[in-house]
């Protein structure tokens, strides 16, 4: 049995998941192509339209449309549409992704470089990244905010990746506009539910029949558990055998594995027996003192590595390691790649 058997789509995110940049992930391309389960690709990018999204997709093998394409902007957008009247004029602060969310659930988008009318009344201020935003555009934000208008943000992440390095995410912009309003925003991004409860709506499924696929222990995997969706954490992106060894339960994916072939081939969990050990395809570990002992078959990097997260994670919450123990004892097995 396959993890795609036990469910009816993937949400997947794209990011060190499926491209890093221009390039493909090892291996995501072809198990995605070959999936027999509807794929949403979900993206806390606010800035692009899902056209764009899915042309990416679509220059790296895979055969995606715009309906495959799920923004935070859209679920902005879709918050926005269920609180205001249509027609209702909302101050678009980002990129083209926010005006294009806004108009199809049919709300007036005021792109924010156009709004320099003071006095301009906006129903609502949705608050994306866009790479040429300016301290002037944050300021009308700001103005909006202060006279009534219901602030949603697609997503509060403080980095963005590029390829000359981190740059300031859209959570620094938003976090700007908080200091001068004095109130945080309905925020509808990963790690918060509505992106992933937008995705099951898109399907007709209940969130508890899809998998959630991410890199990002407190985006991806935190947003699937706030929804109540399964995740699978691939180890191809941000977070490390190692991040997820000091991962607090909120933080922790159902399942682990080295990148996206794992959704095609039989998953074998760690499970614990009755002796206190933690077995994954034979190969057992417990923690007595605080070290390993092993014993069993000589399972694969990852089937090691999975029983010792899980005999980890049995210590850090029941306090026998700490945090830093805890990323110690993992990096001993962390040798999958």
């Amino acid at each position: 049995m396959t993890l795609l058997d036990a469910y009816q789509a993937v949400v997947c995110d794209l990011d060190g998941v499926v491209y890093r940049g221009p390039t493909a992930v090892d291996h995501a391309v072809e198990a995605l192509q070959g999936c027999p389960l509807p794929v949403l690709y979900a993206t806390n990018n606010a800035s692009r339209t899902p056209e764009a999204v899915a042309d990416h997709l679509v220059e790296l093998g895979l055969e995606v449309g715009a309906a495959d394409i799920v923004t935070s902007a859209q679920a902005g957008a879709h918050q926005l549409a269920g609180q205001l009247a249509p027609g209702s004029a909302v101050l678009a602060v980002g990129g083209e992704g926010v005006v294009r969310a806004l108009e199809e659930r049919g709300l007036r988008a005021v792109p924010v470089r156009e709004a320099r009318d003071p006095q301009a009344r906006y129903t609502a201020v949705l608050q994306g990244y866009g790479p040429d935003l300016s301290a002037a555009d944050l300021a009308e934000a700001a103005y909006a905010v202060h006279g009534g208008a219901v602030w949603v943000a697609t997503n509060t992440d403080l980095t963005l990746p590029t390829d000359r390095g981190t740059a300031p995410g859209n959570g620094t912009l938003v976090a700007a506009v908080e200091a001068a309003v004095g109130q945080p925003p309905v925020v509808v991004g990963k790690p918060h539910a509505p992106l992933y409860l937008l995705c099951a709506d898109r399907v007709h499924h209940a969130p508890s029949e899809l998998l959630a696929v991410g890199d990002r222990l407190d985006t991806d995997i935190a947003g699937a558990v706030a929804t109540g969706m399964d995740s699978l954490l691939v180890l191809t992106g941000v977070d490390s055998a190692v991040s997820l060894a000091a991962a607090p339960v909120a933080l922790r994916p159902t399942y682990l594995a080295e990148d996206l072939r794992a959704l095609h081939t039989a998953y074998r969990p760690a499970e614990r027996d009755s002796d206190g050990w933690w077995e994954c395809n034979g190969h057992r570990r417990r923690l007595v003192d605080g070290a390993w002992k092993v014993d069993g078959a000589d399972a694969s990097p990852i089937e090691r590595l999975r029983a010792a997260m899980a005999a980890v994670h049995e210590a850090l919450d029941a306090g026998d390691v700490d945090e830093q123990r805890a990323r110690s004892l993992v990096s001993e097995v962390d040798d999958w790649h």
